[in-house]
């Protein structure tokens, strides 16, 4: 199984479906289902039963979206990029956008 370009915390623009051209950080990335979580991407409305922690009611949370319709944004301008990666003096390798050339910054 091969590694996503997409990880946690990134920021990223929707490239398909009813969020197109929307942007968002990327929650939590799902590599089984080839699916990532967007914050405020493909919002869903869940009927809950209440509980004796939770309150009911219809409440709106994040759906999981495919990773192919997602792309980082570019540290430079903020518009869609593909990733590729390059190896730097001290031997680290790191995330670089094609469209730029800069490097994508690490959230941890």
């Amino acid at each position: 199984m091969a590694s996503f370009k997409i990880k946690k915390g990134d920021s990223v623009v929707v490239l398909a479906g009813r969020d197109k051209g929307k942007r968002g950080e990327v929650i939590a990335v799902m590599p089984k289902e080839n699916r990532a979580l967007v914050r405020g991407i493909n919002m869903v409305r869940r009927h809950q039963r209440q509980t004796a922690q939770q309150e009911g009611g219809i409440i709106s949370k994040e759906g999981p979206i495919q990773i192919s319709n997602l792309a980082i944004e570019d540290p430079k301008d903020g518009k869609p990029t593909r990733v590729g990666f390059k190896m730097l003096a001290d031997g680290k390798k790191v995330r670089v956008a094609k469209r730029s050339g800069e490097q994508i910054p690490e959230k941890n």
